[in-house]
């Protein structure tokens, strides 16, 4: 990895410099070495990672030959639905790039690094509650399989922050592929018309260089490749029960990463119009909603591109979209039941395993069952009965599962229940697939682990007393998903009591 300035190679209307404002007294409280170890920054120790966090750049900035060049970045976004106008880094700055030897870009991004031209009335601070959500939400999602940002660490400090109340702040060291927003070609089109082109040439250069050469693009092609990124990021959000919970056009990147947690969930009760955002009154951004919304914001921002390609081309893009969005899903369905799908075989919605799959989450949703857990108790399903003495005697985490799974079912379902097991069964036999390749594709698509958000709240309420244990273990906890660990906890795989589904607020 070496570090570039790739951004700045645009007009300078695009961003604003300026150096972070150092928090007072911070303390560390996690950093991820795997990550660090990967960017080849291992360099720094644990006290120089500290102050670069908390906003004293000078120990990263003298690994970078030509110092460290830190920026605030100018988009605009449709929030909710409406046109939000100028918007941009309000509370992070984009602090250095790194680029790999095929050319591949990674951001680092500091956020909670004080006010800037774009902080509109906000104090450009992070809270600790926000800062320990995205860190283990994006650590979570990264090792589940769905691309998102990480992190290399948070710190938490002194400075004080008025929220609700008056709290400390903290920071957190964002790492990504790309902060390079949807919302930045709005904020180019209307602020910065006569510099769009050139935009799209410069973004195309550095995020699809396959797409760009000597200096033009092909501008169809880029809007597919978009498009099919994010219809397969949010396939795969849907598949683990993910729901983003603010999908507004500037909360959206260009190459499919998840980027901005916010009020974030994983669902547990199966509940597809679960609403996770307490701003959200309308259910605009429920689980349910978001492939819609996914092609809704593609449109919005794909027809500032009509000077560059016909109106057909922009509808083939959102049509890739659309196709690529249901085949990943329909894929990743079909393996969350065991079922092994070749990459060159066609799937549509008359196939019967498809069919055996929406039984199964009506039945999660008729009777608000857990997700995560109905999909892992498959396993139990599939290996057999536990009491035969030729059934394998390991899964006894599936077998529990199975055995909560049934008794919460009213009685008189169970007969419906024990039908889809044997219309299951019978569809795996006749897919000619043995029994160890069918638990190994279950254990493989259903994790053990989600980050559940009673999880979290406790890895808060201790990081809020300077502990920062419980955050520490959630985060070794989840580096695994989809294998038990010894250092889990019963708390780690129950459905969240009545007093513990809320709607988390956006407040950060």
């Amino acid at each position: 990895m070496k570090f570039t300035t790739d951004y700045l190679k645009h007009d300078d209307r695009l961003y604003r410099h300026i150096a972070p404002q150092p928090l007072d007294n911070p303390k560390l409280g996690l950093l991820n070495h795997d990550l660090i170890k990967k960017l080849g920054l291992g360099a720094l120790n644990d006290s120089e990672w500290t102050d670069v966090i908390s906003g004293r750049l000078e120990p990263l900035a003298k690994l970078a030959p030509h110092g460290l060049q830190p920026i605030a970045m100018a988009y605009a976004g449709h929030q909710f639905g409406q046109w939000a106008g100028q918007l941009g880094d309000g509370r992070g700055l984009l602090i250095a790039q790194l680029q790999d030897d095929d050319g591949k870009l990674t951001d680092l991004h500091l956020k909670g690094a004080g006010r800037t031209p774009y902080s509109r009335h906000g104090d450009g601070r992070a809270m600790i509650a926000s800062t320990v959500r995205e860190l283990l939400g994006g650590h979570a999602l990264n090792h589940l399989g769905v691309p998102s940002s990480d992190a290399i660490g948070f710190v938490v400090s002194d400075t004080q922050i008025r929220r609700e109340y008056f709290e400390r702040s903290a920071a957190l060291l964002r790492v990504s592929d790309c902060h390079v927003r949807l919302g930045h070609f709005e904020w180019v089109a209307m602020y910065a018309p006569d510099y769009f082109t050139d935009f799209v040439h410069k973004i195309a250069q550095s995020y699809y260089p396959t797409l760009y050469n000597n200096g033009t693009t092909d501008v169809t092609a880029l809007l597919s490749a978009i498009a099919r990124n994010t219809a397969q990021m949010i396939a795969r959000w849907q598949l683990v029960g993910f729901s983003h919970g603010v999908m507004n056009t500037d909360n959206l990147n260009i190459t499919g990463t998840t980027l901005d947690f916010g009020p974030y969930g994983f669902m547990e009760g199966f509940h597809p119009a679960w609403i996770n955002n307490h701003s959200d009154h309308t259910g605009r951004y429920t689980y349910q909603n978001q492939p819609m919304i996914g092609h809704w914001n593609l449109a919005t921002v794909f027809r500032k591109f009509g000077h560059l390609v016909s109106q057909s081309e922009i509808d083939n893009a959102l049509d890739d979209y659309e196709n690529t969005l249901t085949d990943s899903y329909y894929r990743g369905l079909l393996g969350k039941l065991g079922f092994v799908i070749p990459d060159d075989k066609p799937l549509d919605d008359t196939d019967d395993r498809l069919h055996l799959a929406f039984e199964f989450l009506e039945i999660l949703q008729q009777h608000k069952l857990d997700y995560t857990n109905g999909f892992r108790a498959l396993i139990a399903v599939v290996n057999g009965d536990q009491n035969l003495e030729n059934t394998d005697k390991n899964h006894a985490h599936e077998y529990k599962l199975l055995s909560q799974f049934t008794l919460s079912l009213p009685h008189a379902h169970h007969h419906q229940w024990h039908e889809w097991q044997q219309r299951y069964l019978s569809c795996l036999a006749k897919n000619a697939q043995s029994k160890a390749d069918t638990i190994a594709q279950l254990q493989h698509a259903n994790p053990v682990y989600i980050l559940r958000n009673h999880m979290a709240q406790k890895a808060i309420d201790l990081a809020l007393m300077d502990d920062f244990s419980e955050v520490k273990r959630l985060f070794e906890l989840l580096k695994n998903p989809y294998q038990s660990n010894p250092i889990s906890t019963a708390d780690d795989t129950r459905m969240a009591l009545s007093d513990e589904q809320v709607a988390v607020s956006c407040m950060s």
